[in-house]
């Protein structure tokens, strides 16, 4: 049996930053993981330039059942340590939209600082090492793969949620924390395009690859101003991605294709216009087609409308309302909403509060964040504070 003093489970964003810092301290580590490639999700993300974080984190962006819970590790290890790391490797990046950082070149630049980081401080990482059981040896564990065994003082469960499971996704790390005693909470995934119901696929398929500006809004309040995108499964684009998290099913979402006073003023500017045509200036004319063809809107000249009417036109375009019939789910998800309770963790180190020397760091654990790079600096704001103490 090998000794190690730290085993990570798991090659993605959090492990390795774990690794590396253990590693750092002077801790013999080893990372396991089972697929053939280092960092799946890295390479992947951002369209392949790795969106790595946000300049504009902060603890709201979370959603947590203890919504405190992310506090201590984001403001330990920030998105401004993480810039720095980037810049200390001299990979070039750009903000995009609303603060966020994307590689310029490719986000293998990721995977490759991450791999430098745990080369130098000594870590070994092996690939193609499916973990088939883990019970308590002592104080610490006993790892055992199809071809090895090994023990650890400390162990690590890095093994991230169910989204994309093409990549390897995995539930390991909800079993194991249940076969620790400790409480998982019902996944589901998020960051995830919707469904529609049959009769709204009927009159909206024809929209597929139409995209405009909106503000999404849940119906528990939360608003987001990103894009929306009509494809020929449903609607998708960043607005409906940010708001997935949000959306309980049987739910409805509203989304403001144009701001309320819009019309304000045009019945007075061009009283003889239709409707449609002054719409046709703010808004694409396919989906304009569709509202009509649903009855959302009728169109006639603007000056034939009477306040009323006019008042039920701005609502619609306010707050147009769509019930999904569900959600792609895992195979398109970014994310996994749930997973370990993290009241069962401390916000401080990661460590279970029950079972000495093991750790849940990453997407495993009841942390989601919004799209747009804070889901990987929770992976590395979490694997830091934990590679300190491992």
């Amino acid at each position: 049996m090998q000794a190690w003093d730290v085993i990570v489970i798991g090659a993605g964003a959090a492990g390795l930053m774990c690794a590396a810092e253990a590693g750092k301290r002077g801790r013999r580590v080893l990372v396991l993981d089972h697929g053939k490639r280092i960092g799946r999700k890295i390479l992947m993300s951002g369209g392949g330039r790795c969106n790595f974080t946000n300049y504009h984190v902060e603890p709201g962006a979370y959603l947590c059942a203890n919504p405190h819970f992310v506090k201590s590790a984001l403001a330990r290890y920030t998105q401004w340590d993480f810039i720095a790391l980037v810049d200390k490797h001299r990979i070039a990046y750009h903000e995009k939209t609303l603060g966020q950082l994307f590689c310029d070149d490719s986000a293998q630049n990721i995977v490759d600082l991450l791999v430098a980081e745990c080369e130098s401080a000594g870590v070994t990482i092996r690939l193609r090492s499916e973990v088939l059981n883990v019970e308590r040896l002592g104080e610490g564990f006993g790892v055992a793969t199809a071809g090895e065994q090994y023990s650890c003082q400390s162990l690590v469960v890095a093994t991230g949620g169910l989204s994309m499971p093409k990549i390897g996704a995995s539930p390991l790390g909800y079993r194991l924390a249940e076969q620790f005693g400790l409480k998982v909470l019902p996944t589901r995934a998020g960051l995830v395009p919707f469904t529609l119901q049959p009769e709204d696929k009927q009159t909206l398929e024809s929209l597929s690859g139409v995209s405009l500006p909106v503000v999404v809004e849940s119906e528990d309040g939360t608003r987001f101003a990103e894009n929306l995108l009509f494809t020929h499964r449903g609607v998708s684009g960043p607005a409906v991605l940010q708001i997935s998290s949000y959306w309980q099913p049987g739910e409805r979402v509203c989304f403001e294709l144009l701001p309320a006073g819009s019309l304000a003023g045009a019945v007075a500017e061009s009283p003889n216009q239709e409707l449609k045509t002054w719409l046709a200036r703010h808004l694409p004319r396919r989906l304009i087609e569709a509202l009509l063809t649903r009855g959302d809107l009728n169109s006639k000249p603007l000056k034939q409308y009477t306040p009323k009417e006019l008042a039920a036109v701005e609502h619609t375009l306010a707050a147009w309302p769509l019930q999904p019939g569900g959600t792609e789910g895992y195979r398109t998800a970014e994310v996994t909403l749930g997973g370990v309770d993290t009241d069962e963790l401390s916000s401080k180190t990661m460590a279970a509060k029950k079972v000495p020397h093991l750790y849940f760091i990453g997407e495993v654990m009841d942390v989601t964040g919004w799209l747009g790079g804070y889901n990987f600096q929770w992976a590395w704001s979490s694997g830091w504070v934990a590679g300190q103490v491992v």
